[in-house]
């Protein structure tokens, strides 16, 4: 039976993650192995905490390369810190590398306004994309975070939000995407970008 990997390396919000995608009725799988995580149609990379303890955490998991190559050829969707490890590096706590899948660096949001950034933001959707699809201009999703990403390709940036500066909210390039806030927080429309995402799978078809 095919299933979307959700990526247990000791530091990402799982439950929440596998709650939604058990209300959109799609089987699912906490995967701490290579093989569960080969095995999917799909895989979600979530994380909470700091950038290089969660890096530190999946490198001792042992699933580097397993996410490495999921996200080379399946649907690879990486939530809030998640997305940000995609990228090259990061500069929280201390200098990190990341998983280096998209060009560019995390830095702290360069804002006048209280940090972390937590609540619901607009969305401006710069490029729409299969996960975009039904969601409108100005919709609104759940942010909490204090970083931010830099993509250094502009047309990796899919969509941004203000919060006293502009703050890249998703990002996507083929089958890879990363939203910086929390689709399963973020009411209808989080659930409806999810859905697309399985869609993107054959556990949608």
């Amino acid at each position: 039976m095919s299933y979307i990997a959700i990526v247990d390396y000791g530091a990402g919000n799982l439950m929440s993650v596998q709650n939604t995608l058990d209300f959109l009725g799609c089987d699912s799988r906490i995967a701490d192995t290579a093989a569960a995580i080969e095995g999917a149609a799909g895989v979600i990379l979530p994380g909470v905490g700091a950038f290089p303890d969660a890096m530190d955490a999946l490198h001792a998991s042992g699933l580097t390369p397993a996410v490495r190559k999921a996200a080379e050829g399946k649907p690879f969707l990486g939530i809030c810190l998640g997305m940000q490890m995609l990228f090259e590096r990061s500069d929280e706590v201390r200098p990190c590398e990341g998983l280096g899948l998209l060009p560019g660096h995390i830095a702290r949001i360069e804002t006048r306004l209280k940090l972390p950034q937590i609540g619901w933001n607009a969305l401006d959707i710069l490029r729409p994309n299969a996960m975009t699809e039904g969601v409108r201009q100005g919709d609104y999703v759940y942010f909490v975070h204090s970083f931010m990403a830099n993509p250094a390709v502009e047309d990796d940036l899919a969509a941004a939000t203000d919060y006293g500066a502009r703050v890249p909210a998703m990002v996507a390039r083929g089958n890879l995407f990363g939203c910086q806030f929390h689709p399963e927080k973020s009411g209808n429309v989080g659930l409806r970008m999810l859905k697309n995402f399985v869609n993107l799978t054959e556990v949608g078809r």
